[in-house]
């Protein structure tokens, strides 16, 4: 038996309905992963990038509180988030914007929203 993403120190609910958005179904496979992978396939699974969550989970993976990020380590930590934030991509939200991102034609979900 697996235990849940949320028997990792300081990731709850809302984080562990991320990892499930990603394909991360347990702590053994994000443990596995690494906060990087990890925090990447969130990315690329359509979840907002947000600094706080992305060093909440690195703290969560090494067993300590989330708040004991501070100084050099802290910023460090904002340079390898920047950085996984920057290679992100995320899938189309719909077939018709894989297609028309296929044939090199960006367009956002907004942009295929009827307009009233």
């Amino acid at each position: 038996m697996s235990d849940p993403v949320s028997s990792i120190r300081n990731l709850g609910p809302a984080f562990e309905q991320s990892c499930a958005r990603a394909g991360i179904h347990s702590a053994q496979e994000l443990r596995a992963l690494g906060a990087d992978e990890a925090y990447a396939r969130i990315l690329q699974a359509g979840v907002r990038p947000h600094f706080i969550g992305y060093y909440v989970l690195v703290m969560g993976l090494q067993g300590r509180p989330w708040n004991d990020c501070k100084g050099a380590e802290k910023k460090a930590l904002r340079a390898r988030f920047d950085k996984i934030k920057a290679n992100a991509t995320v899938a189309p939200d719909s077939q018709l914007a894989a297609e028309l991102d296929a044939i090199g034609v960006r367009v956002s979900a907004a942009d295929l929203k009827p307009q009233s």
